[in-house]
């Protein structure tokens, strides 16, 4: 019973992170719901990224940027939250 309890107690803790930062997954959200592209640009930007272009991809913002070396960098972002998603492709079919 003891190892059951632990277990369990292992799995909530490691998918305590994952469940407090959303889903991570292109918005089904209408597009008034949508962040601006520009609060995204402006974002990417203060982090030192020189953006290329945005995308809008089934809900989500697919940036091609280029980062301080000069290392271009693809990513996604929901287009609700801004949050960044795991997969740089996540909005195409």
């Amino acid at each position: 019973m003891n190892r059951l309890l632990l277990v369990a107690a292992a799995v909530a803790l490691s998918a305590g992170p994952a469940l407090a930062a959303g889903p991570s997954k292109c918005t089904t959200a209408p597009k008034s719901k949508w962040q601006p592209e520009a609060k995204l640009e402006a974002q990417l930007k203060s982090e030192g990224l020189k953006v290329r272009q945005i995308k809008v991809e089934n809900g989500c913002y697919e940036v091609y940027a280029t980062d301080k070396a000069g290392k271009r960098t693809n990513m996604a972002f929901n287009a609700e939250t801004l949050q960044k998603l795991d997969n740089p492709e996540a909005g195409e079919d």
